[in-house]
Parts: C-alpha cells; sequence; structure tokens
C-alpha cells in the first residue's frame, strides 16, 4: 500500500534531490552550489513538503474513518445484545409458565377462551428465533468489519508513520539550506571594528543607504512579499526622509492583513531581529509593537491599522 502512494513517490524525489546537492562524500562533492541553486532547491522541497503534510493528514484522516467504522460495528453488536437480552427474558417467561403448566406445550396450557395468549405465546417465540438470528448476523458483521478496520488501521498507522519520517527528513534537509542561505545574508556596509556603524547618507535613484539598500534586497531574496516595498519618503519623521527605513507592505488601502500575510509579517520581522547585528538593523516595528534587539514591546495606539503598523513591517537602520 505505502510503497506505491503518491506520498512515497514524492519522498523518492526529495531523497534524490537531497543526495544530489549533499553528497556523501568528500572524493564526489560537487562544486559548492550558488545561492540561486540553493533557493531553487528550497522551493522545491517546500513545495514537496506541503505535498506530504497534505497526505499525512489524508492518512490521518483515513484512520479516523477505520476507527470509527470499528467503533459503529461494535455499537451495532451492543444494540443486538441488549434486543437479544430482551427477547431471551420473554422467552424465559414462557419457559416458566409452562413449568408451572406441567411443561405442556403452549396450546396445552392455555385455557379455554385464552388462543389469543396462544398466539401471542407462539408470536414472542417466532420473534425471538427471529431475533436470535439477527443477532448472530450482528456478531458476524461486527466481526468482519472489526478485521477490516483493524487491517485498515495498522496499513494506515503504517504509511502515517513512513510519510511523517520522510517528511521530517525532507524538513531537515530544508533548515540546512536554510542554514546555507543565513550564511550568505551579507555584513552592511560601514561597519566598524567596534562593532559600531558608521554614518552613511543616500544614494541612488532610490535615495536609501547603502546598508538599507543591502537589507531591502535580502529580504526580497528569502521572502515572497505581496505588496510594494517603500523606504524613502520626504516630509514625514523618523529614518524615511533620511533613507534608513522600509516598510513592507502586507495589505494595502489601510486594510488588516490576511491572516497568512499576518504570519508572513511575524516571519519577516523575525529574520529582520535574527540578522540585527549582521545587516545593521536599528529596530523593527511590528503590530503596534517595536523590537530593538531587547525583545518586543508595545506601543501606544496611534488610532489607524498603518499608523499601528499593522499593515506593514518597519525595518530602520543604523
Amino acid at each position: 500500500m505505502a510503497a506505491s502512494s503518491p506520498a512515497t513517490l514524492a519522498i523518492g524525489l526529495i531523497t534524490a534531490t537531497a543526495i544530489a546537492f549533499f553528497p556523501a562524500t568528500s572524493a564526489s562533492a560537487a562544486p559548492k552550489p550558488t545561492e540561486s541553486e540553493l533557493r531553487t532547491q528550497l522551493k522545491q522541497l517546500n513545495t514537496k513538503v506541503d505535498k506530504l503534510i497534505e497526505q499525512y493528514n489524508l492518512k490521518r484522516v483515513e484512520l479516523a474513518k477505520a476507527q470509527e467504522a470499528a467503533k459503529t460495528a461494535k455499537d451495532r453488536l451492543a444494540t443486538a445484545e441488549e434486543t437479544l437480552a430482551t427477547a431471551e427474558r420473554r422467552v424465559a417467561e414462557i419457559a416458566r409458565l409452562r413449568y408451572q403448566n406441567g411443561n405442556l406445550p403452549v396450546p396445552g396450557f392455555i385455557l379455554p377462551g385464552q388462543g389469543g395468549s396462544a398466539a401471542v405465546l407462539e408470536q414472542v417465540t417466532a420473534e425471538q428465533q427471529a431475533i436470535v438470528q439477527g443477532v448472530a448476523k450482528a456478531r458476524d458483521a461486527k466481526k468482519k468489519a472489526a478485521e477490516e478496520a483493524a487491517a485498515l488501521a495498522a496499513d494506515i498507522r503504517e504509511d502515517t508513520a513512513e510519510v511523517a519520517g520522510q517528511r521530517d527528513e525532507a524538513e531537515d534537509v530544508i533548515d540546512d539550506i536554510k542554514d546555507k542561505l543565513q550564511e550568505l545574508v551579507p555584513f552592511g556596509t560601514g561597519r566598524n571594528s567596534d562593532g559600531s556603524w558608521a554614518p552613511e547618507l543616500p544614494s541612488g535613484a532610490d535615495n536609501i543607504t547603502s546598508r538599507t539598500r543591502i537589507m531591502r534586497e535580502q529580504v526580497r531574496k528569502n521572502f515572497a512579499l505581496p505588496h510594494e516595498v517603500g523606504c524613502f519618503r520626504a516630509g514625514s519623521g523618523g529614518e524615511h526622509p533620511l533613507g534608513r527605513a522600509c516598510d513592507f507592505m502586507m495589505s494595502t488601502g489601510g486594510s488588516m492583513p490576511s491572516a497568512a500575510n499576518l504570519a508572513l509579517g511575524d516571519r519577516i520581522a523575525d529574520w529582520a531581529i535574527k540578522n540585527k547585528d549582521k545587516l545593521g538593523v536599528k529596530y523593527v516595528i511590528w503590530k503596534q509593537r517595536i523590537n530593538q534587539g531587547s525583545g518586543w514591546r508595545s506601543m501606544s495606539d496611534r488610532g489607524s491599522i498603518t499608523e499601528n503598523h499593522f499593515d506593514h513591517v518597519h525595518i530602520s537602520m543604523n
């Protein structure tokens, strides 16, 4: 079952790709992959992991259905057995009446004028026989359903474990690639030997500093930005007129971003803080909070989604 599943085929592709980029021995080592090659591989692996996660979730759904089928069969049997118990009590009452009347056949211990009662007893006996047969069928059906559900559940658990394991392996490869890409993040320009940052003037047609330009391009490389990036802005406060800040928009028109873009903003903000010392980031503002490298702290309410930085990640540079 697992051998020919789509997930297994995808896993094979991941393994082959990983081996191609990360050979086992130095003797056969290929040239160090370029940044472009790493990003291409990362994109491919992310797509495959998404498919594996989808397959993993489908297996879990199938497992839940198999378990539910076994439970339903068990419930049906319990109902049938309860019905049988009721019938057996009724038959026991018939037997008691027969015993009290010398164990005569049903018509024999019914007094004259009680023909209706005899008919009722015969009907009860027939019903009891039918119920016994129904319970027997229910037990057979329950046994079959339970066996099928158990077999299916075992197969699904095996497939689920395999897919989950291969997904984890693929994610490990992705983490390795991300680490390699992290190593490629350049140092900002103008860093002094003591770790401080030399002042920079804006330059170029975009009127931003060299450090700001490096930061902006690195964000563009590492994230699929949904909207425009605004950096230089004359006449406003803060670092924008100095060419030392950029706003990475997560929505437009002053609206609240989608859940996906809010999560993207979180990743961009975290990435900027992580690379603060390398790039020369001064602080990050996002979702009415500011982080200068020592953790997030809340900011006062400025009255709108945009002013409170819910629709864009603001990154200021030294």
